[in-house]
């Protein structure tokens, strides 16, 4: 039995992120189900990092950059690793979210995770820790969207200098420049709250 010639195989999942968007720009659904799988959670925790908002607005903006994919996945092209390309579309996501929005919601990290000693967690050092966990918060969260985005990316993410300006489309010097002047500004409110 011969195969049609429109009929194409599923990409398998072992295939590289820039082989599986070159399938989702053709319109293969399966490969861009892959990258979700692949990517999903870090996209998700870059932008509750950002936005520090409610999970049901990383939630959408998560799934809004995915089903982006399909339109703009041929633009991909390979200068920037998949999953900064895909924190750059997520950004520009949130901040187009971020313009239409009156007031923004605040969260609480998942990140007051403590760890267990064997004489079992001081409850004056974990109340100390979330205290100071949400003045880094609200510092981060006052922080412009620029240096924010900047900081994050590389602090916090740990992409590089230059994965986080080809995700934010601007110059590696900026990003430097960003992130100097957000951790002098973290540091001065960090202070200031009596964290530091």
């Amino acid at each position: 039995m011969q195969r049609s010639p429109n009929r194409r195989d599923p990409v398998p999942e072992s295939s590289s992120d820039a082989e599986l968007l070159s399938a989702v720009a053709r319109g293969d659904l399966g490969a861009l189900g892959i990258l979700f799988d692949r990517h999903h959670v870090d996209v998700w925790r870059f932008l509750g990092r950002y936005l520090g908002r409610t999970s049901e607005d990383v939630d959408d903006i998560v799934q809004q950059t995915f089903l982006e994919l399909p339109k703009i996945a041929g633009a991909f092209d390979g200068r920037a690793s998949c999953r900064s390309w895909l924190y750059g579309i997520a950004l520009r996501l949130a901040f187009r979210r971020r313009r239409s929005l009156a007031r923004l919601r605040r969260m609480v990290s998942k990140l007051t995770e403590t760890s267990k000693t064997t004489a079992g967690p001081d409850p004056e050092a974990i109340a100390e820790g979330r205290q100071d966990l949400m003045a880094f918060e609200r510092a981060l969260g006052a922080l412009g969207d620029k240096k924010r985005a900047a900081f994050v990316l590389v602090e916090i993410e740990g992409l590089s200098v230059d994965e986080a300006a080809r995700a934010l489309q601007i110059p590696a010097a900026t990003v430097r420049t960003r992130t100097f002047h957000a951790r002098q500004e973290l540091r001065a409110s960090m202070r200031k709250a009596g964290a530091l």
